[in-house]
């Protein structure tokens, strides 16, 4: 694990310096906005999907400056969902990365606007010369790739099925669909991003690509459930125990603890699998892969 510690510190530095330059205000009017911004996606965070972005356009021989854009804006992204979340109409959180949740620390309408701002800027970000080197027909593709993670085919659907199922037992394919959308859809885009960056993607490397990011995107979020019963606030940096404060159906509840730590190995063994026909290069891709089902928090 000690690779994955050092890119990982690497590719934090890196994307944090390029995100806290995004939130200066451009008249003083916007300061506050400028502020709850910088405030919701600066307060911390593992970085998981910008590492993926990173790590994918290196695997097939690219940059880390060529990702860029793409690790600024799954980040981007990924912030504004929690944001959105985390709203009282939401999952009415008040703890977000061990700090008050954007709408405890500033207003609720202020939450919904900055919300509108990330999610914004991020396709700003994706196609802001400044952090791409992209020709038209690859920005195009990944404009495509991220608006569909993000929306009512991905994300946005994920948190709708999510929000109908409180109260409901879900079979196993169900609550699976549910997590794809809501949870594997932007890990798979971070992934495909990542390797449309480089410029050298083969279809199939593509397809072998989204069978590693499917199962990691499931993966991270059978995780998470198993960390809601285990761990405690503290470190988790949420409100432990959450899930089943608010009856959510989850694998712990539906597998058992331990069933659901049986699937998470089986699903980083998919992770591994899809990636055998690369070379050492896709070794950080790997490790990211272990990370995301022995992390504890």
């Amino acid at each position: 694990m000690s690779l994955i510690v050092t890119y990982q510190k690497i590719c934090q530095e890196r994307v944090n310096a390029l995100l806290a330059n995004l939130f200066l205000a451009p008249q003083p009017e916007l300061a506050r906005l400028y502020e709850a911004m910088h405030y919701s996606v600066m307060i911390g965070g593992k970085r998981v999907r910008p590492l993926l972005v990173y790590g994918a356009c290196e695997t097939l021989g690219g940059t880390l400056s060529q990702a860029d854009g793409a690790a600024c804006a799954v980040e981007l992204i990924h912030a504004y969902s929690l944001v959105h979340d985390d709203l009282p109409a939401m999952d009415n959180d008040d703890l977000r990365r061990g700090q008050p949740t954007t709408h405890k620390a500033y207003d609720e309408a202020c939450a919904i606007l900055v919300g509108d701002g990330l999610q914004t800027m991020a396709f700003e970000v994706l196609v802001d010369p400044k952090l791409n080197e992209n020709p038209a027909e690859i920005s195009l593709e990944m404009i495509k790739v991220l608006s569909r993670a993000s929306g009512v085919k991905g994300m946005v659907g994920g948190q709708a099925i999510d929000l109908q199922s409180v109260g409901k037992k879900l079979d196993q394919p169900a609550l699976e669909k549910m997590h794809r959308y809501k949870t594997g859809a932007l890990i798979e885009a971070s992934v495909l991003l990542g390797a449309l960056a480089s410029h050298q993607v083969s279809d199939q490397q593509i397809q072998q690509l989204k069978e590693y990011s499917q199962a990691i995107g499931l993966a991270f979020q059978v995780q998470d459930d198993i960390l809601d019963v285990e761990s405690d606030t503290q470190i988790l940096g949420k409100t432990q125990g959450a899930d089943i404060a608010h009856d959510k159906p989850t694998y712990p509840a539906l597998l058992g603890l331990e069933g659901a730590k049986r699937y998470t190995k089986q699903l980083h063994e998919q992770a591994i699998n899809a990636l055998a026909s690369f070379s050492s290069n896709a070794d950080v891709l790997r490790d990211l892969a272990t990370y995301i089902v022995e992390r504890r928090f």
